[in-house]
């Protein structure tokens, strides 16, 4: 499992991920019982990456290994074999699902993808959310009416990050929702570039944090990498970096 998280405010776009990869083993005892065990594999996994001729921003959470071969090893491979320089953050998503999708129709992995488009000469920012196996393909960054949205989405081991940001909400006999516990709002389109750096190593922090002292599996951890993308330049604020002793 994983967290990962991406804040869209007006000034640019801030897109963050955890490093942990768990694994789980399933065997037999010596009486031939059957059992499995979570584990963590590593604290090294990249889980955001950087198109660096596109200028476009992927993130991904679910399952990790596919083919027994880490997520890097297959975007460095689409991005090779399936890209060309004209290709945009408009035409990405599609093309990145649809590759999945032809090698491994069922997987469960999913996508965050962010960068800017020029419209009408302006830079605009583009975030989708998709998924592999329901070939969902999402831009979220936008409202009903067209205009831009402010805000910011989360995918994998979510449920903390979202009891403490999000409103708690149940149905009645009736079916309707009633918020049960209220918490204050994010005023995201106020929200500064370095506020929107802040929230996402927070999210991951916290739950990295939390997880800790509850019993569960310990599945999100590791080295926070952090990529910034604006209309004049994409960079990492952090990213872990390989070394030796």
């Amino acid at each position: 499992m994983s967290l990962v998280v991406t804040v869209y405010v007006p000034e640019g776009i801030v897109m963050a991920s955890d490093s942990r990869q768990s694994l789980t083993i399933e065997g037999k005892s010596p009486k031939g019982e059957g059992f499995k065990i979570q584990t963590v594999n590593s604290d090294a996994v990249t889980k955001t990456f950087l198109l660096e001729e596109q200028q476009i921003g992927i993130s991904n959470f679910g399952q990790d290994l596919l083919a027994g071969i880490p997520m890097a090893g297959h975007i460095k491979k689409f991005t090779e074999s399936k890209l060309e320089s004209a290709d945009d953050v408009a035409t990405v998503p599609e093309k990145l699902v649809e590759y999945f999708r032809k090698s491994f129709p069922n997987t469960g992995v999913s996508f965050h993808i962010a960068g800017y488009k020029k419209e009408d000469r302006v830079s605009t920012p583009h975030v989708y959310y998709c998924h592999v196996r329901k070939n969902i393909i999402q831009r979220r960054n936008i409202k009903p009416d067209g205009s831009l949205a402010y805000g910011a989405i989360w995918g994998g081991q979510t449920d903390i990050l979202t009891s403490i940001v999000n409103p708690v909400k149940i149905k009645d006999e009736k079916g309707n929702e009633k918020i049960v516990r209220s918490v204050a709002p994010i005023a995201w389109g106020a929200m500064t570039l370095q506020d929107a750096i802040a929230f996402s190593i927070y999210a991951i922090r916290t739950t990295t944090d939390t997880m800790r002292f509850q019993a569960r599996p310990k599945n999100v951890g590791g080295p926070i990498d952090v990529l910034l993308l604006t209309p004049d330049e994409v960079k990492w604020i952090q990213s872990k970096q390989l070394h030796g002793e």
